[in-house]
């Protein structure tokens, strides 16, 4: 027969989980609108949303639904999108050129969000795949087998000059160059932004994840294949001590905020970075993870919105401040 004494325990932490009010109060982590940044990709012409296969519920807008979607997320509560453009192969070539062409897709996109929507956090992605017809971020070496590092910052500073001139808030360079946060923060200020901020992609792995969003924007078909390797300048997805030396090096160079991506399978390096820096760390749920969610989902065999919630909780009980998510507009019509 089963002992029916209590156990004499001092401790019982079921006690403060025994009521809703009671797990609401002693939360640790809690998820607001504020918290995320919204990407959003945008397409030439006056077609309908382009729905993205592998991402559900995300489309590529032409510049009218893109203003639109931008007043939407901003009356839930999401004070900022980052802008990446989908450009018609015809204007791809070897070196990137349309990125530095003033009138340029996502500039364009830039000032008619910011036209509508002042007070709406804009950033902008500071690399050339969208813009080259080999799908790397940078200008290749003559030998084609690398990205040349020195002439591809040169073009980066460029570049963000074109986009601080725009209105953007914050360029955001994910490129993986050494020295660009350095090059880019000395352009802007040359060029009279110093009030435009850099939110730099410092740890960028070389990660399977990133497939979805290579097709919204047409990086790795430019190069004839999904499977585009960028190992020579993203990093090893074994490597924990170069994230931080990258990190340390991205803020001595004049970055504002630290990014990692992926962020769910880097909650390690999101926990190093905080506890290596004060200053704010941001996390990209990429396209891969947002996938994921959804196709174990409509298998039934997750549930989306806990999923959802819970995935975005991990990134920022990790220590995240700001969270790059397509689940953005979704989650802040959930927590309002």
């Amino acid at each position: 027969m089963a002992d029916s004494h209590p156990l004499a325990l001092a401790q019982r932490p079921r006690r403060l989980r025994r009521t809703a009010s009671l797990r609401a109060m002693t939360e640790e982590t809690v998820l607001r609108p504020a918290d995320f940044i919204a990407p959003l990709f945008v397409v030439e012409g006056k077609a309908a949303p382009d729905p993205i296969a592998s991402m559900p519920g995300v489309f590529r807008l032409n510049l009218s639904d893109l203003v639109k979607e931008c007043r939407a997320l901003a009356k839930l509560g999401v004070p900022a999108v980052a802008l990446f453009p989908k450009l018609d192969a015809k204007l791809k070539d070897d070196e990137g050129t349309q990125a530095l062409n003033e009138d340029t897709l996502v500039l364009r996109a830039v000032r008619a969000v910011k036209k509508a929507l002042p007070e709406l956090t804009v950033i902008t992605d500071v690399a050339l795949d969208p813009y080259t017809s080999h799908g790397h971020d940078g200008v290749l070496t003559p030998a084609r087998d690398d990205v040349e590092n020195d002439r591809t910052v040169a073009l980066l500073g460029r570049m963000a000059v074109l986009q601080a001139r725009a209105g953007v808030d914050l360029v955001a360079p994910s490129d993986m160059m050494d020295g660009r946060v350095g090059a880019i923060r000395r352009a802007l200020d040359a060029a009279g932004f110093s009030g435009t901020g850099i939110l730099a992609y410092s740890a960028k792995y070389n990660s399977a994840y990133y497939g979805p969003f290579r097709d919204a924007v047409g990086s790795a078909q430019a190069a004839g294949t999904r499977l585009l390797s960028k190992a020579t300048y993203q990093m090893n997805p074994a490597n924990r001590r170069e994230a931080l030396h990258e990190a340390a090096l991205d803020d001595a160079e004049g970055a504002d905020i630290l990014m990692v991506k992926p962020a769910g399978p880097y909650l390690d390096i999101i926990r190093e970075l905080r506890s290596a820096t004060t200053k704010p760390i941001a996390a990209y749920q990429v396209s891969g993870e947002y996938a994921q969610i959804h196709a174990a989902a409509k298998l039934g065999w997750l549930d989306l919105a806990r999923c959802r919630h819970e995935s975005l909780i991990a990134i920022k009980r990790a220590g995240a401040d700001l969270i790059l998510t397509y689940f953005a507009k979704d989650m802040a019509a959930a927590l309002r």
